[in-house]
């Protein structure tokens, strides 16, 4: 199956490199580490939410598919998906 990344998923992630430059620039300009890391916790909470996005996007995708096929026991995938959440974490 062609996957079908969204210009909406680059966006997500080009932000995500953004904020990844930004720590880069509070490091070079030695800030508090609570900055640092307040950011840091910002990008992890990017990457899960982007994570999430892509899964669910997939997850569609391929219900949508198997359905067209005639195969209506989606549950599979489902599953796939929920396990490839949790193994994200």
């Amino acid at each position: 199956m062609d996957y079908n990344y969204t210009d909406a998923m680059k966006t997500r992630l080009r932000r995500i490199e953004g904020q990844i430059r930004g720590v880069l620039r509070l490091m070079d300009e030695e800030k508090p580490c609570k900055e640092v890391v307040a950011q840091l916790s910002a990008i992890r909470n990017a990457s899960d939410k982007a994570i999430a996005h892509i899964v669910a996007e997939n997850l569609q995708q391929c219900i949508l598919a198997e359905q067209a096929a005639g195969n209506h026991d989606t549950g599979k995938l489902v599953k796939e998906a929920v396990e490839l959440l949790v193994k994200s974490r």
